[in-house]
Order: C-alpha cells, then structure tokens, then sequence
C-alpha cells in the first residue's frame, strides 16, 4: 500500500469505539459529541474482517484506540480475535480499565501499552479529565508494571497547565524502563486549539537542558517511521520522547493509516477526507480498491495543512472530526 509520495503503509490504527469514560479538554468537546448510532458502527466481525483484508495487503502494526477502547463490550473477545491476525497487536488506553484485561492482553501477544496521563498532579488530572480517577490510573500503572508490560506514557503539553510537570515526567524514568512521549498540542474540532497554548519541541528540549546538563541528555537513534523524536538521561533506565506533529512534522517516513469507529479510512490524523469501508462491506463488495484509492490520495504533509498558517486556519482544521470520533 503505497502513496503517490513512495511511501508504504504497514501501520494500521483501529477506533473500536467513540464512547469513554474520561473527557478530556483537548479530546473531547465541552458540549460532547453526539455518538453515532449503533447501527452504523463496525462489529467486532467487521472488524475483524476489515482488519484481516490490511493484513493481506501487508499491515504488519495494529493499535487499538477510542475513545476508551476498553468501555467496549466486546473488547476482551475482540482483542483476542486480533491477536491471531499474526501481527504485532497494541492499545492507547487511558489505563482506568485495563486491571480487568490483564490476562486478554497476555493471550493476544500485547506487550506494550500506551496509558495516557497528562498530569501527575491529581487535581490537575481532574481538571483535564472531568473526572476523579487519578488513583485508580495510578495503582493500574502500578499493576501493568508488576505484569511485565513495556509501558509508554502519552502526555499532550500545553502552556500553563502542565508545562512545568516536563522534568517530573523525565523524572519518572530514573528508575523504570517506561517511556515518556511528550506530545505538542494539536488542533481538531471542538478542542479550542490556540497557537499560544502549544508548548513546541524546542521548547521541551529548552525546559530539559536548563535542568540536566548537555551532556547528560542523550539523543537517541529513532525507529524506521517513528513519530517520536527520542532521548534519554544517561544513567536513566527509561526515556522520553516528543511527538512533534506541529513544530516538525513527521510526515515523510509516514506509514499509518486510522480506521474510524464507523469504518471510515483517514489516511492522515489532519485528513478532511474519508473513505466509507463499512459501506462497502456490508454492500458485499471488495474493500480492497476503495483502500487503495484511499492511499493514493495522501496528501504529502498534514492532510494538505503544509504550511503553518494553514495549519492555524479553524476554517480548515475545524472541518476534521474531533480527536474522540478519529480515534486517539
């Protein structure tokens, strides 16, 4: 599956579900969403399906994602179903749920796990949330550490609310092998996205030379197709990275494509434009050239925002769905 821009697409990001148990700010929509209809979301056999047609056609990645992956009913059942797909199999979580799938993940072959935490201060995790689950998150980190799980940390910054949490985050990783992924604060609808609220890489790096000294801060070798710049403390036994899709976009190595909770393919996070699958499927015909046009229509930089007054235009990002209904 390769673009018009030589690249191929092995990474495939599956929504299970629009519904969550948090609301985060810059995810969630302070009004909410209106959740699409039951009827029009993806079954776990047309998930599967789907799914398996990416395979053959040579995804070898797949993440599940949300919403909150884990409200899903069906998730225990599904997750399992996936991890015989023969692929590498991985989740976003918010980690409120995941002491109940501790032995699913085990059986499907998921080793690592993304938990999403953008606060280690409980009341700053309330506010962001709209919730009072800091301490269920907590003891969940806890127990996934106990089980062996390969843990990776997603923070979104942003300036004055949890901008000055960067070096308690690096500090987590003194003596944890888990990774901390900083992440730039990123414009969809609804998420009142301001160019003033971002909290850029050179920032992040800034913020970590003035409290480590340079030649203590490491700058690690990055992964084929890797979103993540990555560094590390010498003498840390974890890392941290910055996902910097705002300031330095990644876009040239990338090989993701996102499937929507409704079967929608976006072949770009930014992308204004999907593919109906599910429509296709359940018509009985071949998903197969509706993907591969899919492919050929990826735009070279941020679904067409390529430069960064456009990038700032809300006539132009706020035509994209909000982060909950794409699918963390």
């Amino acid at each position: 599956m390769q673009d018009t821009h030589g690249r191929t697409h092995s990474y495939l990001r599956i929504s299970i579900t629009e519904n969550c148990n948090l609301r985060c700010t810059y995810c969630m929509p302070t009004e909410g969403i209106a959740l699409t209809p039951k009827a029009h979301l993806m079954t776990a056999d047309e998930i599967v399906s789907i799914a398996q047609t990416f395979v053959n056609l040579g995804v070898n990645k797949i993440r599940l994602t949300g919403g909150e992956p884990l409200v899903r009913k069906d998730a225990a059942d599904l997750i399992q179903r996936l991890g015989k797909l023969g692929v590498e199999l991985t989740l976003t979580t918010n980690g409120i749920l995941v002491h109940n799938f501790i032995e699913t993940f085990k059986e499907a072959g998921i080793r690592t796990l993304n938990l999403s935490i953008d606060s280690l201060q409980k009341e700053k995790f309330n506010q962001i949330t709209r919730r009072n689950y800091f301490d269920k998150f907590q003891e969940n980190m806890e127990l996934l550490d106990a089980n062996g799980f390969n843990l990776r940390l997603n923070v979104v910054v942003m300036k004055g609310f949890n901008d000055n949490e960067i070096v308690d985050f690096i500090e987590l990783t003194k003596n944890r092998n888990i990774q901390i992924r900083f992440i730039e604060f990123m414009p969809f609808d609804g998420n009142q996205w301001k160019r003033d609220k971002l909290v850029s890489y050179a920032d992040i790096l800034s913020q970590v030379n003035d409290n480590y000294s340079v030649e203590n801060v490491e700058r690690l070798t990055d992964k084929p197709n890797d979103t993540a710049k990555n560094h590390k403390i010498t003498s840390y036994k974890g890392s941290f990275s910055v996902i910097s899709s705002v300031t330095n976009p990644f876009c040239s190595t990338c090989n993701r494509i996102r499937l929507t909770a409704d079967g929608k393919l976006k072949n770009c996070l930014f992308s204004n434009t999907e593919t109906n699958l599910l429509q296709s499927l359940r018509a009985g015909e071949s998903i197969e050239p509706f993907i591969f046009q899919n492919i050929k229509s990826k735009m070279a930089m941020r679904g067409g925002m390529d430069a960064d007054a456009k990038f700032q235009n809300p006539d132009l990002f706020s035509k994209n769905r909000s982060m909950i209904k794409i699918g963390g």
